[in-house]
């Protein structure tokens, strides 16, 4: 491997991807790796007050190009504040959603154009795009099953605007990242989240098993960043 590495984690919400994001970067840490692990939207001051108007429920019918500009703004100030200058520093990063997100929510889920979210896309980002991406992949009726029971959970999150939304805007999106996946299989990994999180969690380290420290690594207490 020539240097660090841009990896995001992608799959409907209830699908483990959020937790099991968490467990690697404890597994690889431990083993000398330095990482920064962040989220979108957020990431970024700016970007978690963008992401509290994003999943406000007092917008439930949101316009998807409204959804649109909003996730692109965040994402534009995780690059510049920490995805970037963390790969220059010689980080691996572990990124919670990046665009492949925008291409099924807003494209499939919101009926966005292609060419609109491109184009975007291209003033935000300029077309960035993670070295390697793992979708976890699960049915839609057990990805809100999931979420569901997280959300009973003392102390959990309470339920979103996007919670709202029907199966049929899920299957729409899950979909959309299948087909993300056939169109570039030298850059996603499928896995299949529908069994033990253990399951899941070995074929995530199969996925990356040529993650290492790289030339300019740091001491590992330096390891880390925004979650």
């Amino acid at each position: 491997m020539a240097g660090p590495l841009f990896v995001t984690f992608e799959g409907l919400d209830g699908s483990g991807k959020t937790s099991q994001l968490r467990a690697l970067a404890q597994r690889l840490r431990s083993h000398g790796l330095v990482l920064t692990c962040t989220h979108e939207p957020g990431g970024t001051e700016l970007g978690d007050a963008l992401r509290s108007l994003f999943k406000d429920r007092r917008w439930p019918d949101l316009d998807g190009r409204v959804e649109l500009m909003l996730l692109f703004a965040s994402r534009r100030q995780l690059l510049l504040e920490v995805i970037e200058p963390a790969l220059a520093a010689g980080r691996h990063v572990l990124c919670d959603r990046f665009t492949d997100s925008t291409l099924a929510y807003q494209g499939a889920g919101r009926a966005v154009d292609l060419d609109t979210i491109l184009a975007v896309d291209r003033l935000a980002t300029g077309c960035r795009r993670p070295d390697r991406t793992l979708l976890l992949d699960l049915e839609p009726e057990q990805a809100r099953a999931r979420r569901q029971a997280s959300s009973r959970k003392p102390g959990a999150a309470p339920p979103d605007r996007l919670d709202d939304q029907d199966l049929g805007f899920y299957r729409r999106v899950r979909e959309r990242y299948l087909e993300l996946a056939r169109a570039e299989p030298e850059r996603f990994v499928v896995i299949d989240a529908a069994g033990e999180r253990a399951q899941t969690a070995a074929q995530i380290d199969e996925a990356l098993g040529d993650l290492e420290p790289t030339p300019a690594r740091r001491p590992a207490r330096e390891a880390g960043g925004p979650s």
